[in-house]
């Protein structure tokens, strides 16, 4: 069993990305995209996940912010993948419903290898701050993709689109941190019946 630490970099033409992450942190996020909406919803999942998350990102905001959100989702989800190692042990499944004032959210998570998302839920507004919500779908997908989890997530109300990003990520970082979170009980074996999760 690895230390639960990874730290991983990309670099291309339209971005460059570091991320650190520590799963047994103490909900510190540091750094940032320059995106300020998207380090937000970031410094939501580090601190509701208690994971340590460090993130230093530059890219081409003088087109959009797409490359960038997308970009940092990626190395994200290596980082997560590489710390979460052979994910013996881990609980592996975790969900969580989080209310935010009139917003709520449910996300459904499973560690299994596997990639998958799933957005049931709408925003009003074309942007929140400067990250477009159509953003918001695609940063989940690409995190899930790379973190090798299927997450699913259903908006279940909410009118402010501010609350109901907030209430997303936050019940992402909850659903996260019963997922990945260590059982005693498995005495380190994986929570699989093919007795594996990176295969």
């Amino acid at each position: 069993m690895s230390d639960r630490r990874a730290r991983v970099t990309r670099t291309t033409a339209e971005t460059d990305v570091a991320v650190s992450v520590a799963l047994d942190g103490a909900g510190r996020f540091s750094g940032g995209t320059g995106v300020g909406f998207l380090d937000h919803m970031l410094d939501q999942l580090a601190r509701h996940g208690l994971f340590d998350i460090e993130v230093t990102a530059s890219g081409d905001l003088h087109i959009d912010a797409h490359h960038t959100a997308e970009d940092t989702a990626i190395v994200l989800g290596r980082a997560f993948d590489e710390a979460l190692g052979d994910r013996l042990g881990i609980q592996r499944m975790g969900d969580a419903a989080v209310p935010m004032d009139e917003a709520l959210a449910h996300v459904a998570v499973d560690l299994s290898g596997r990639d998958f998302a799933a957005f049931e839920g709408e925003f009003r507004q074309d942007r929140i701050g400067d990250l477009e919500t159509s953003l918001i779908p695609h940063v989940i997908a690409s995190l899930a993709r790379h973190m090798g989890a299927a997450v699913h997530v259903r908006l279940l109300a909410g009118q402010d689109d501010h609350h109901k990003a907030e209430a997303v990520f936050k019940a992402l970082a909850r659903a996260l941190d019963q997922a990945t979170a260590l059982d005693p009980r498995r005495a380190g074996a994986a929570p699989s019946t093919k007795g594996t999760l990176t295969a």
